[in-house]
Order: C-alpha cells, then structure tokens, then sequence
C-alpha cells in the first residue's frame, strides 16, 4: 500500500508556509510556526492520529497570532483533502471523547466533502503562551472549510483552559485517524451517492 502523502506550499502577504503529510505515519513530526504552544498543540495532533507532519510557517507575530493560526489552518486542510484522493477505502466517520484530567472533550468528524463546523465550548484564558485562545476556533473552522470536513468540537467536562486546548487537539488527531483509516469491508466509496 502506498502512503497518503501531500506536500502544499502557501505564500500570501501575511504568511509563507509548507508543510509535508502523511496520514499514513508514525506520529513524527517538525513543526515551527513561531508560536510555542500552538506548536504543542500540533504536535499533539499529529503525535495522536499517527500523522507525519513537516510544517512551517513566517507570519506577521509582530501584528498578533490570527492570520498564522488561520492559514496553517487553510493550508493543513488543503493538506487532508490532498492526501485523501478520492477517498475509496476508508472509514469516512470518527469519533473521539478524549479525557485529560478533569476535561472531558468530543470531537467528531465526517469526511463528506460538504464543510460544516460547530464549536461548543468557551475559554476564560485570552492566550495560552503566545497563542490567542479565540484563534483556536479560527484554526479549525479553516481546516473544515479547506479539508471539506464536517467537524464537530464539545465540551463535556472542563475547567482548564490548557487541559481544554490540548484536548480539543488530541481528540481531533485521534478523530481523523479513525476517519481516514482503512475499512476492509469498504470496497469503494462509502457513501450511497458513490462519491464524497
């Protein structure tokens, strides 16, 4: 079997990024986008859905962290989408309630191709390190809308905001690596309309 592999590179006035996935990885990966926590948090993506992930990206930090966080977000779902091909052979849903301490999050995702995002949880913190905690929303409505991802975030159980980033991230790691793995039964596309 092949590895689903992308490579993409974006270059606006505001940011320069490249980034290298496989979906089919080990959880390695390189990440440097100026902000150290939201690094972290990629990290932690990757680390849990068993992606490979080279990302870089120059942004405008003298401004704040938005237009960084967002556009890694456009191009990682450019990324997804890209590395996906059309889709034949994988599970197309996933789902994920990931604890951590006393937060309890959910993620759950559809890989339909029809973008759509809900985000139900709230952050009493303005920024975790460097990274504006608004910008979090930011991030993963972007990836949705490029990836073509229906994306589902809850908040269960929290109080945290660090607990509750790092969960919303993990959750959605191990959520995606559900989604694009490999049903055996599924011996084309997993949908009634033949295509998604």
């Amino acid at each position: 079997m092949i590895a689903r592999t992308s490579e993409i590179s974006r270059k606006t006035k505001e940011t320069e990024i490249t980034i290298k996935l496989c979906l089919d990885g080990s959880g390695e990966s390189r990440i440097l986008t100026g902000i150290g926590f939201f690094d972290h948090m990629l990290t932690g993506f990757a680390k849990h859905g068993f992606f490979d992930l080279e990302l870089t990206c120059k942004g405008d930090l003298e401004v704040d962290t938005h237009h960084t966080v967002e556009d890694v977000g456009i191009v990682l779902g450019q990324a997804i989408r890209e590395a996906l091909g059309d889709k034949t052979g994988i599970r197309r849903y996933g789902y994920f309630i990931l604890p951590m301490d006393e937060t309890l999050m959910l993620c759950s995702l559809d890989l339909s191709g029809r973008p759509y995002f809900n985000f139900d949880t709230s952050f009493t913190a303005e920024r975790l390190g460097e990274l504006e905690t608004e910008t979090i929303r930011e991030f993963l409505y972007a990836v949705s809308y490029s990836a073509g991802m229906n994306l589902h975030i809850k908040e269960l159980a929290g109080e945290n905001n660090h607990h509750k980033v790092e969960a919303i991230f993990k959750a959605f790691g191990k959520a995606l690596d559900e989604a694009t793995g490999w049903e055996p039964r599924n011996k084309g596309i997993l949908s009634t309309k033949g295509a998604l």
